[in-house]
């Protein structure tokens, strides 16, 4: 039998072992400034007295001179001091533009007037050229077009609260009545006074159908197909589409409209290629830009929300992608059900996750 110090013994070492072993990893860590570990431990530099943040640009010091501390207090209670270049008592790098880019976008959704750039760079801290780039990336538009977003939709409040179309204007911080129309009409899919009553004027064809995903609703305006939508209940869809445009002339299907509504359900059914029909899909640029990119995914393919952002160029932007994901208003056409978490779980679907399923189920058993 072992004695009692062999056991004591034994269970020292395989502890050692493993603090050996964390140390390793720690140290590939700073070898390769790994930012992702950046929080999770600190080194500091003997010959300095200095610790840091695993992704420190500094020059890399000698494994023997190297110490690992779980937190920044252990650190400074060892008597260390923070590295003057990567700040690691502070909020990380990503953290603080998060942070100045937040504070920024409350500005903008508070001014009357979009502030000048310059302006805006201040209240951020950075300077001017830098700022633009941070702004784009952490949001994934520019700070004009976000502001014509925030725009568009006080615009949208206001014409359901004011008392003409011309205080909604003013309220939503348009000088001019005719970058007002030309900017507006492009927005909200008709003129201001139309929507403002409901959709009053404007014709919304529209035909529900069955299909094997369920009750499916096509409708379109003069310029393309601006919604398909899928449910259990055939009159909740007509009563949806009511609801958003209650005084817009909504017209059944004809004979015409029963081919594109069979096209539609061909191409659900066989997903193959492009249907070509035109769109009149509205958004924010960066929605647009998402939707353009779903558009491009082939069938049979899954992508990740971070696979999208990376495309069209906003890598940081992936609770953006997803939101405007979200806001895809025509299913399948814009197939935002090929777009997949990470670890390749489904994630939410406004249709339905059991519908997202079914799909990508279809199209990977080759029925495409």
């Amino acid at each position: 039998m072992f004695s009692m110090n062999t056991r004591k013994s034994s269970a020292s070492a395989a502890v050692s072992n493993i603090a050996a072993g964390l140390d390793d990893r720690r140290w590939q860590a700073v070898m390769q400034r790994d930012k992702t570990a950046d929080g999770t431990f600190y080194y500091a530099v003997r010959t300095t007295g200095v610790y840091c943040r695993p992704s420190c640009p500094s020059r890399r010091a000698r494994r023997e001179n190297v110490a690992f501390y779980d937190t920044d207090v252990q650190a400074e209670q060892a008597g260390f001091r923070a590295c003057k270049r990567c700040k690691p008592n502070e909020a990380a790098l990503g953290e603080r533009q998060a942070q100045a880019i937040a504070t920024v976008c409350r500005a903008i959704e508070q001014a009357e007037d979009l502030p000048s750039l310059d302006e805006l760079a201040q209240i951020a801290g950075m300077s001017r050229f830098h700022f633009h780039r941070v702004f784009k990336e952490k949001t994934g538009v520019t700070p004009k077009a976000y502001a014509a977003a925030q725009r568009a939709q006080r615009l949208r409040a206001g014409l359901a609260q004011s008392d003409s179309v011309t205080t909604a204007m003013y309220d939503a911080g348009f000088n001019s009545s005719g970058h007002f129309y030309a900017e507006s009409s492009g927005r909200l899919g008709m003129t201001p006074s139309a929507y403002r009553r409901g959709g009053s004027g404007a014709q919304i064809r529209f035909a529900v159908a069955q299909c094997w995903l369920g009750a499916i609703l096509v409708a379109t305006t003069e310029k393309g197909v601006c919604a398909i939508t899928l449910g259990d209940d055939p009159d909740q869809l007509v009563r949806d589409l009511q609801d958003q445009f209650p005084q817009a002339e909504l017209i059944g299907a004809d004979a015409e409209f029963e081919k594109l509504i069979a096209k539609v359900i061909g191409f659900i059914e066989s997903p193959q290629g492009d249907l070509n029909l035109p769109l009149d899909v509205r958004g924010t640029a960066f929605q647009q830009r998402v939707w353009q990119a779903l558009r491009d995914i082939p069938a049979g393919q899954r992508v990740t929300y971070s696979d999208i952002a990376g495309r069209i160029g906003s890598p940081t932007a992936v609770r953006a992608v997803a939101s405007a994901c979200a806001s895809n208003a025509i299913a399948v056409l814009i197939p935002c059900h090929r777009v997949v978490r990470m670890d390749g779980s489904l994630s939410g679907y406004r249709w339905g996750v059991e519908r997202k399923q079914a799909l990508l189920d279809r199209e990977g058993d080759g029925k495409t």
